[in-house]
């Protein structure tokens, strides 16, 4: 994996950050991982940290985005709002990155996204080092287009974690 050395940085805020997501999945839309990472991401902020207790987004198929919800009631629930969300998700990424939004019960894979949330906390150095270890040179190539580096070192961070995240869910 390609390793660049991280100046640094002033961290971006969450919404700051979320702003970047539709020029981020236009500019890295065929790599499947960020692109899974850039809807995951829309998905958290539309849904808002209190319906992520009860439904997470779990998979994304071309543009069929399944989310895992705690029960039959939430599904149904869901069900009914999913044009709304997609519409939402859309929106914050500026193209219809999603058209259908599948709510499959799946109590245990929320229950394990929640513990996931609250579980072992990583220092900055650690995260860094992750993030880094998982960048692609094509995806580090195509990050050099970004004139401002402090906006491109987060970028790449972002992208990175995301990476990294992906993994860990993976190896689990």
């Amino acid at each position: 994996m390609f390793q660049r050395p991280v100046k640094a940085y002033k961290p971006l805020t969450m919404n700051e950050l979320f702003r970047l997501l539709p020029t981020l999945l236009k500019e890295l839309d065929e790599n499947d991982a960020v692109r899974s990472a850039v809807v995951f991401a829309a998905w958290r902020q539309i849904a808002g940290p209190s319906l992520c207790e009860h439904a997470v987004a779990c998979e994304i198929n071309g543009k069929h985005l399944t989310v895992a919800v705690a029960s039959e009631r939430w599904r149904k629930y869901l069900k009914d709002l999913s044009g709304q969300m997609i519409f939402k998700i859309n929106s914050a990424l500026s193209q219809a990155a999603v058209t259908f939004i599948e709510f499959r019960v799946d109590e245990q894979f929320v229950v394990n996204d929640r513990e996931k949330r609250r579980g072992k906390e990583y220092d900055e150095a650690e995260l860094r080092e992750m993030a880094m270890r998982n960048l692609s040179s094509g995806l580090v190539q195509k990050a050099d287009s970004i004139g401002d580096t402090s906006l491109r070192d987060q970028f790449l961070m972002a992208a990175g974690s995301c990476l990294a995240r992906k993994e860990r869910m993976r190896k689990k």
